[in-house]
């Protein structure tokens, strides 16, 4: 048993003696993103919401003869802080929203939102050796969606704000988005330390969705322009194609 343990502790130091000298991130790649990024809105957004928190997950491929990429990308967008009132009508004259109990009820307004792009781009290498690490440039072109979220109170319900007439106030908007990010991508040579870390900017042409919004006696519709920009942090999990066709990460 001691003989065998000792053979299996030498095949592991082996093995990662041999990873720390020969290189795998050779061939043309894919790549795996999980990201969290922290959000300012601008144009119209602005006016309705705070800022936010964004995860996020993509998929792409790295081509390595030019390290031009290409891939799909899907990002949420989650705040606290609302700006307009949508419940204003339904307050009393101390700001509170009374229950079926005829008790206030705790009624929150948050922002929701998602985004997913197709997206290309290219790393700019930074020295020798490093061809895949460098500045990273990357636009696409995607769906912006985004509404207000009205939480409950979850012990008292309030009848004008069933999950029937919550339509009539979630202000849900939504259209075509053009996605900028600029950053520095590091993936390192025996494939064990992969990050990224970006500054994005989002331009979206949005318009209401909702035939009639209760607070505003009318459609609310009419075009928006909505726009995202901020900081965003990437983890990166990498697959390597090799000429053989094997994988390696």
């Amino acid at each position: 048993m001691r003989q065998l343990i000792h053979l299996l502790f030498l095949t592991m130091l082996t093995v990662q003696s041999q990873a720390q000298l020969s290189p795998v991130n050779t061939g043309d790649a894919i790549l795996v993103h999980a990201s969290y990024g922290y959000i300012q809105p601008g144009g119209d957004l602005a006016d309705r919401f705070g800022s936010s928190l964004s995860p996020g997950l993509r998929a792409e491929w790295l081509f390595d003869s030019t390290q031009w990429f290409a891939g799909v990308h899907g990002a949420f967008f989650f705040g606290n802080r609302v700006k307009q009132d949508v419940l204003s009508g339904l307050r009393t004259t101390d700001g509170g929203i009374i229950g079926n109990d005829r008790s206030f009820a705790d009624v929150q307004l948050r922002m929701r939102a998602w985004l997913t792009t197709v997206y290309g781009g290219k790393v700019i290498p930074l020295g020798q050796g490093a061809a895949r690490s460098g500045i990273r440039l990357e636009l696409g072109l995607g769906y912006f969606r985004h509404k207000i979220r009205i939480q409950d109170d979850p012990s008292r319900s309030v009848a004008p704000l069933s999950e029937a007439y919550k339509k009539g106030y979630d202000r849900l908007s939504a259209g075509i988005a053009l996605h900028q990010s600029v950053g520095y991508q590091y993936l390192s040579a025996d494939g064990r330390i992969n990050f990224a870390l970006s500054f994005e900017c989002t331009q979206a042409r949005t318009e209401g969705l909702r035939g009639y919004q209760y607070d505003l006696r009318g459609t609310g519709k009419g075009q928006r322009t909505d726009v995202l920009f901020g900081l965003r942090a990437t983890w990166v999990l990498p697959f390597y194609v090799t000429e053989g066709e094997a994988i390696y990460y």
